[in-house]
């Protein structure tokens, strides 16, 4: 029959006893905190040994629900971080205005103007009206492009 190892952790100030006990041996040591302690309580029950399986109770306050709860909430709270600071907007970092990071990426300059269409046979040409209302294209549609390729 395996007989369990019983972990008790009693907190003193910031810091955790842990009492380790079974097989008839009892070992105790001390952790900053309860995650801590309960991985120095790992390392106490791999000390006392055993043959086989070992199963572990770990206890706080004499209940093992006690110390699941405190283990739990330790483990899935997040560490207490400082406020984030937004620069108002439109505002530089200074690190960026007084000299340029290594790796910085230099933007490409802007396109040249493009430059201006031959002028289409009197046939193909369309109403002024049309040709003014018509948006500028960077591209021509497949079509002029096609009729500038025949002529």
């Amino acid at each position: 029959m395996v007989e369990a190892i019983t972990a008790t952790y009693v907190q003193e100030d910031a810091d955790w006893a842990i009492t380790v006990s079974g097989q008839g041996k009892e070992l105790t040591a001390r952790a900053p905190g309860i995650i801590a302690a309960r991985d120095r309580a790992d390392q106490l029950v791999e000390e006392l040994g055993g043959e086989g399986k070992t199963t572990v109770v770990h206890l706080l306050n004499g209940s093992a629900l006690d110390f699941t709860s405190a283990y739990m909430t330790a483990r899935l709270t997040l560490p207490k971080l400082p406020p984030l600071e937004v620069p108002p907007p439109g505002s530089v970092p200074k690190q960026q205005t007084t000299e340029k990071a290594p790796d910085a990426v230099v933007a490409p300059a802007p396109p040249a103007p493009a430059e201006k269409k031959p002028a289409l046979p009197p046939g193909k040409q369309l109403p002024k009206a049309v040709e003014e209302s018509k948006p500028a294209a960077a591209e021509p549609p497949a079509t002029e492009k096609a009729a500038e390729a025949r002529a």
